[in-house]
């Protein structure tokens, strides 16, 4: 079963590095360009994760995931919200609206990485055994 990866930035060139490095997971990723696109997505088809930036054109991405929570579908999906803004500064804003962890750009590929084979196990394991 493939899992999708929502990619919300706005600028060109990090979306081409970030979509270099989620080439390494097992996620399948699709893009917007801004908040409101990555929403309009993210309403017509289920994402299981979204990775959003901060400052964007149209929607931010606090906004964007204070929407994407305000959703049933999206109560449990991780949030996650890229930031150039010190975090210290960002997260308690991030943390009301939904995100459920701030990173800092420049992204740390590996620990990008990490976080996203942490999460695609988690997905892949069963909340309750099977009875055969």
């Amino acid at each position: 079963m493939s899992r999708k990866l929502l990619l919300v930035e706005d600028k060109p060139t990090t979306r081409a590095a970030l979509l270099e490095m989620l080439a390494h997971t097992p996620f399948v990723v699709d893009c917007a360009n801004d908040g409101l696109e990555g929403l309009n997505k993210a309403k017509a088809e289920h994402y299981d994760v979204v990775l959003a930036d901060h400052k964007m054109p149209l929607m931010d991405g606090i906004n964007l995931l204070r929407n994407l929570r305000a959703l049933e579908s999206y109560a449990q999906t991780p949030l996650l919200l890229m930031s150039t803004q010190d975090l210290k500064q960002v997260e308690e804003s991030a943390t009301r609206s939904g995100a459920d962890l701030c990173l800092p750009k420049p992204i740390d590929q590996q620990r990008l990485l990490e976080l996203l084979a942490d999460l695609w196990q988690t997905m892949q394991t069963p909340l309750r055994p099977e009875i055969s």
